[in-house]
This record gives structure tokens, C-alpha cells and sequence, in this order.
């Protein structure tokens, strides 16, 4: 994965809609809080030992630092607690036992907790492995008649593939925003700029950013 392509790349269109104060303060949060052996808020202990794997396979400690060493996963547990809805919550929950089944099974293990890094980077990549057009329409029609069924009360599935890919997308989505939203990744990595200058509407990137990261995404 190119991470720097990714950080230059990827927006913060998630589906929320999320103020940058409340990505800032979720991650100020994290910060100030001292993690002698973290407790997840939303997710179970197990998912949150996982979830802290899967985002450092995301993003994997290169010359800047790993995802959990930013304390993203924390950011994503808080994140999904505080800001998404129960419909959100309730898939997220879903798709990533949908997830967790699939990589267990294909390790050949018993629980989430035998899971080793190794064995997740396999199960996600197969999760991530790029759809053509028309799997991307069916996959996408599963989920909304899967949504549509439960806005209605009615019992419903979702293809364990499907499940995985839609967790597995998400996940990398949240990774890549909270590693851009945390302060070391913003003042360190991306260019940074405290005290903005003047407003220019159309410039090259690297021009613009020649004297602080050489075309590297701006910070929030």
C-alpha cells in the first residue's frame, strides 16, 4: 500500500458528516488519555485488539508512524461510539463479524483472539482486492436492499463477502482519517502551516508546498 499516495489522495467522504472540531476533539481525547491497556468504548476487548492490528497493517510503522502509535484505533472506537447512529453502529458491528468469521476461518483458528497480523493482512486484502464496475453495483444493491430490509423490521443477510469488503473499506476509510486527523501526522507528516498566508484559488501543489512538505496533502 502507498501510504503517501493514500494521504494525498483519500478525502474525509465517509458518509458522515462530521465538523473538523469533532474530529480534532475525538482526537485530543485520545491523546490525553494515558493507555496503560486500552478499553474500547464501542467495540469488545477482543475486537479492539483486532481492530488495533488490522489499522497498523492500514498503515504500518514506515518513517512516520504506525496507526496505533497515533493512537487511530482509539480515535476509530470513540469515532464510531460518539458520532455514527445505531443503524451505523449496528452494520459496523455486523460486517465486521462477517469479517472477523471469514478470517478465522480461513486461518483455520477457533477464536479472533488466535488471529495474528499475518493472517488478518490475508483476509483483508482479499476483502480490498478492486471490484470491477459490476461487482461494485451488485455489492453496493446488496447493501442498500440490506439496509432497506432492516429499516422495515425484516430479518436480513449479507453475502459474508460483501460484509467483509464493505468492513474492510470502511475500516481503511477511518484509518486514513484519523491518521490524518491526529496532531503528530498533521504538524509532521502533512504540510503545516499554522498561521495561513494569503488565499491562492489555483496553484500547483508542490509549488505551494515546496517550503514545508513537497506535495504532501495540507493538514486539517
Amino acid at each position: 500500500m502507498d501510504r503517501r499516495k493514500a494521504l494525498k489522495n483519500m478525502g474525509l467522504a465517509m458518509g458522515y458528516t462530521v465538523a473538523a472540531p469533532t474530529l480534532i476533539s475525538i482526537m485530543q481525547s485520545c491523546k490525553q488519555e494515558v493507555v496503560m491497556e486500552w478499553t474500547p468504548d464501542f467495540f469488545t476487548k477482543d475486537e479492539g485488539a483486532v481492530l488495533t492490528k488490522l489499522v497498523d497493517i492500514i498503515l504500518p510503522k514506515t518513517d512516520t508512524p504506525s496507526a496505533s502509535e497515533v493512537q487511530v484505533n482509539i480515535f476509530i472506537d470513540r469515532f464510531i461510539n460518539e458520532v455514527a447512529d445505531k443503524e451505523q453502529q449496528d452494520f459496523v458491528k455486523m460486517t465486521m463479524g462477517r469479517f472477523l468469521e471469514k478470517a478465522t476461518k480461513d486461518a483455520g483458528k477457533e477464536t479472533v483472539t488466535e488471529l495474528n497480523s499475518e493472517e488478518l493482512e490475508k483476509t483483508l486484502a482479499i476483502a480490498l482486492k478492486k471490484a470491477s464496475k459490476e461487482e461494485e453495483a451488485v455489492n453496493m444493491k446488496a447493501v442498500k436492499t440490506y439496509h432497506e430490509a432492516i429499516a422495515e423490521g425484516k430479518e436480513a443477510i449479507l453475502d459474508e463477502a460483501i460484509a467483509s469488503n464493505s468492513f474492510a473499506n470502511h475500516l481503511r476509510g477511518l484509518t486514513i482519517m484519523g491518521y490524518k486527523t491526529s496532531e503528530h501526522v498533521g504538524e509532521k507528516v502533512l504540510a503545516y502551516l499554522p498561521v495561513p498566508g494569503a488565499y491562492v484559488g489555483c496553484g500547483d501543489v508542490d509549488a505551494l508546498t515546496e517550503s514545508t512538505a513537497k506535495g504532501k496533502a495540507w493538514s486539517l
